[in-house]
């Protein structure tokens, strides 16, 4: 019997790094108070959960100066692309399976 939830990634059950890695997928790269407006969740909550990805070297993070103002903006690695599409893929799987 197939394990359908065998490729389910752990990393992406939160709402939140689900979100932040479909915003990514489809944007080149996107700054920090663009990513909480549409996310509409606080400045810690976001920063825990990019910390969380950033370890699994899923996404990367790039702080510049714009003008005197601080900017940090954050892209998906390869590597991030590569887990999120196995994600999406075995939720599709599990899908098809169950309906």
């Amino acid at each position: 019997m197939k394990n359908y939830i065998e490729h389910i990634n752990k990393a992406f059950e939160s709402r939140i790094r689900l979100g932040i890695m479909s915003i990514l997928m489809v944007n080149d790269s996107i700054d920090f108070a663009t990513l909480k407006e549409m996310l509409a969740i606080t400045d810690g909550n976001l920063a825990s959960h990019i910390t969380a990805l950033e370890k699994l070297e899923y996404i990367l993070i790039s702080k510049q100066f714009v003008g005197k103002k601080p900017n940090t903006t954050y892209s998906a690695t390869s590597t991030g692309k590569e887990a999120f599409l196995t994600h999406l893929n075995a939720l599709e799987s599990l899908i098809k399976k169950t309906t």
